[in-house]
């Protein structure tokens, strides 16, 4: 299992909400998979000049598709895609993680 954390930061002069959301992809598929899947998300009340941290757990379950020939849940060893923001169109965290077999 692995943490994705991210330090979200209210910078205005308001009492502010935000919804973080974590997406993973996986590029190197050898089946057709969404180029991001929503795994997690936490919705973070913020007073102004407040900072809170949002913690993530990405375990094998989140990196594995539901394969109808086998009917098992599969994760497929190689590098993902690992993307946190608001929304999937605005995605400010970019990593990588590496599944080994």
């Amino acid at each position: 299992m692995v943490t994705v954390s991210v330090t979200v930061r209210n910078t205005g002069l308001r009492k502010g909400a935000e919804v973080v959301q974590m997406y993973v992809g996986d590029p190197s598929a050898t089946i057709d998979r969404p180029v991001r899947e929503l795994k997690g998300f936490e919705r973070v009340e913020l007073a102004p000049g407040e900072s809170k941290t949002v913690h993530f757990q990405v375990d094998r379950r989140a990196l594995s598709f539901y394969s109808t020939e086998r009917h098992a849940w599969i994760a497929q060893p190689g590098q993902f895609e690992v993307s946190v923001g608001s929304s999937s169109r605005d995605l400010r965290l970019r990593g990588t993680l590496v599944l080994e077999n």
